[in-house]
């Protein structure tokens, strides 16, 4: 048999550690983007590869300030998140060329939020094809390129985008 080796899921999924505070707020504020797979930094949010992805560029996007849910942020807050989505749809486009997109927030964790505390909105490019058996198997998702190289291909497609004038 062969088999498929994914140590990042491992890391998430054998880990019930519980974490002092909030682990995107420790990404906002410490460490270089680099090390942080942080891909752009706006005036409201921020743009993270997801270190557990459900396919390769799979991106958070992340108000700067901590606010549980979407109720929580103000009007301008809110747009700047949505504006950091489209952005992170362009820059997914012209980096990795996806065939379409799921876009969402997981507002609480009976809805599936793994970081309930702080709210983000997810852009998971999708390929035709990119479903497998896998998942259904063994709980694997096969990803085909590594976090470090999909950071550095977002990067670039990022500063070919024209600036965001409403600073998302």
């Amino acid at each position: 048999m062969r088999q498929i080796w994914a140590p990042w899921r491992m890391e998430y999924v054998g880990d019930s550690t519980p974490r002092a505070g909030c682990v995107l707020c420790a990404i906002d504020a410490g460490g270089t983007d680099q090390e942080k797979h942080v891909v752009e930094r706006a005036e409201l949010t921020f743009t993270v590869l997801n270190l557990y992805p459900y396919s390769s560029g799979h991106l958070l996007v992340v108000p700067h300030r901590h606010a549980p849910d979407l109720t929580a942020l103000s009007p301008t807050e809110g747009a700047g998140m949505f504006l950091g989505v489209q952005r992170a749809v362009r820059a997914l486009q012209a980096a990795l060329r996806p065939d379409g997109f799921n876009l969402g927030v997981n507002q609480g964790r009976i809805a599936g939020a793994g970081i309930a505390d702080h709210v983000h909105t997810h852009v998971v490019p999708r390929w035709d094809g990119d479903t497998n058996f896998m998942p259904v198997l063994a709980d694997v998702k096969v990803l085909p390129e590594h976090l470090d190289r999909t950071a550095e291909r977002l990067r670039a497609a990022y500063a070919e985008l024209a600036p965001d004038p409403a600073g998302g």
